[in-house]
């Protein structure tokens, strides 16, 4: 059936309260994505809409978007992984194409969290894991984290400067992002300041300054088989690898607590697939809801041996000059994290830095992309691997 191609991606500001509706926050990134394809709705044979429920009082929100987007009386997808949301909803566009069924498909992702308190975010959150044996003990995203931080810490003597050090790395290209919600400094003195923000306990050993923030925003992502994109893009880029797993629900179920088999076995899927590997990889997007997450997608991913990741980041390997740049767009840590948009922002960034137009936070002449997007407290994987 030809290669897919993504021919057009775009992203609203992602921000702590949107003053408006969800139809029209999910047209920001829609509408730049459209414009970056050149396309009209005509052109757009499904839409795969991608959220994680309960944070607004709509439901079905993919046939509201349809409508309010211009997409009747094509066919149009709801799909929900929790943070993977948008990764899952590439997978489905991808076989959409793939089947012959469409020709070109719009993924778009969103989440309005300002809709409820932190309280009743947190809470959402915690209906991730089992409502019938886990949630209804309190466990809070940072808690579920901090387990494997701890676990992380036991096993590879892995510290809390470590985990700074993502941090620091993420508010260095945070501030050169406008899309970022967090795009204030941030420096490794501040995790020992008592009198600073970042430093503030969370759920041990993870403070403040290692927790990412809610926001709210959108992403879109056009996706093309091969005709259709070169008939429409200059630089279409090309879906080389796709890889997801799922595991146990219940952190019980579960052997290991020093990073998450579910990124493992998406990878060597996409790797694969793609037929490369991870020294191949010139430019990630990983899921840094937290900053041990980001190491341990490192090793995951086979940037890092286990219990290798905190030597990349010490060294600097990570960063934009450095051998495997990761999240130069200030990852989920500085941009933030509306749930549903997440993977769809986080792929835009590797289209971008495949065409060689990230602006300051362009690498060096990349080829291969990759982008690690984990839903829940790694009960959902997904890695995809893009290229020129």
């Amino acid at each position: 059936m030809g290669k897919v191609g993504i021919i057009g991606v775009g992203q609203s500001a992602f921000v702590r309260g949107y003053p408006g509706s969800i139809r029209e926050l999910a047209f920001e990134g829609f509408k730049e994505a459209m414009q970056d394809a050149g396309t009209t709705t005509k052109d757009i044979g499904a839409s795969v809409i991608c959220s994680a429920p309960e944070y607004d009082k709509q439901r079905s929100p993919a046939g509201v978007f349809a409508e309010y987007l211009g997409l009747t009386p094509q066919p149009t997808f709801y799909v929900e992984s929790l943070c993977s949301s948008s990764s899952m909803g590439l997978r489905l566009a991808y076989s959409l194409i793939k089947s012959g069924l469409h020709d070109t498909v719009a993924v778009i992702g969103f989440q309005k969290m300002s809709e409820i308190s932190s309280a009743e975010s947190q809470e959402r959150m915690g209906r991730g894991a089992d409502i019938q044996w886990e949630s209804p003990f309190g466990t809070m995203m940072p808690a579920y984290y901090a387990m494997y931080a701890r676990a992380h810490m036991e096993k590879y003597g892995t510290t809390p400067d470590d985990l700074a050090l993502v941090r620091v790395k993420a508010a260095t290209y945070g501030q050169i992002n406008e899309k970022a919600v967090y795009r204030k400094p941030v420096t490794f003195d501040m995790f020992s300041d008592p009198e600073s923000p970042m430093s503030g306990p969370v759920a041990s050993p993870l403070r403040v300054g290692d927790c990412c923030a809610n926001a709210d925003g959108s992403s879109c992502v056009i996706v093309a088989n091969e005709e259709k994109a070169k008939a429409f893009a200059e630089k279409p880029v090309w879906i080389l690898g796709l890889g997801a797993a799922s595991t146990s629900v219940n952190l019980a179920g579960r052997d290991l607590f020093t990073g998450l088999s579910v990124a493992q076995q998406a990878a060597e899927q996409a790797y694969k697939m793609a037929g490369v590997g991870p020294k191949d990889i010139d430019v990630a997007e990983v899921h840094d809801c937290f900053t041990i997450a980001e190491i341990m997608a490192y090793e995951n991913l086979g940037f890092a041996q286990p219990g290798e990741g905190k030597e990349l980041i010490k060294s600097k390997e990570t960063y934009k000059e450095g051998s495997i740049p990761v999240n130069v767009d200030g990852g989920l840590l500085s941009k933030g994290h509306p749930i549903g948009a997440t993977g769809g922002s986080q792929i835009r960034t590797i289209v971008l830095q495949l065409r060689g137009e990230a602006g300051d936070m362009q690498v060096k002449d990349p080829e291969i992309g990759l982008v690690h997007n984990i839903g829940g407290v790694g009960l959902y994987g997904n890695v995809t691997i893009l290229g020129r």
